[in-house]
């Protein structure tokens, strides 16, 4: 990332009602975590450099179902979908489900999918079985470097190798 790159705002909607979400501490998290996704890198220049905003959706799984059938062709829920012109649509239920089958907390969970979007929008795929293996390591090093560093300075990073 250059110096003089603009990172990108984020966004946080919540659209559903049924589950409690703290939308403060996740754009809080996801505004640190956009500058980590800038940091990797990468072979050429992605979506997430050429975004003004990204906006992260948080809605129901029957709002996810809807999204997932019209644009994947698809039935059912999804955990993220991520739209290349900025925008990541997460369902919480689902995260909760999937938090609780792999003993997250539900916090946990919805920060993996925020950054499991951020990454797609900055050139990473999941899928084929190698595209998910290396996804899923800068995913893990985003969400560490998250933790330990609440408040990060995007020009004191140095690129994290993937």
């Amino acid at each position: 990332m250059e110096a003089n790159d603009a990172i990108p705002r984020i966004a946080i909607r919540n659209l559903q009602r049924t589950i409690s979400v703290n939308v403060a501490e996740l754009e809080t998290f996801a505004g640190n975590a956009v500058q980590y996704c800038l940091q990797l890198q990468r072979r050429k220049r992605t979506d997430l450099y050429n975004l003004r905003e990204v906006f992260i959706w948080l809605i129901s799984d029957r709002r996810m179902a809807l999204l997932h059938r019209k644009f994947l062709g698809q039935s059912g829920p999804t955990d993220v979908m991520t739209f290349q012109h900025g925008e990541v649509f997460i369902s919480v239920e689902t995260a909760r489900g999937h938090a609780r089958a792999f003993g997250n907390s539900l916090l946990r969970e919805l920060k993996l999918y925020i950054v499991h979007g951020l990454l797609h929008l900055h050139g990473f795929d999941d899928q084929t079985p190698s595209e998910a293996h290396r996804m899923k390591a800068a995913q893990e090093k985003i969400l560490r470097a998250c933790t330990r560093h609440r408040v990060i300075r995007a020009r004191t990073m140095k690129p994290v190798p993937v």
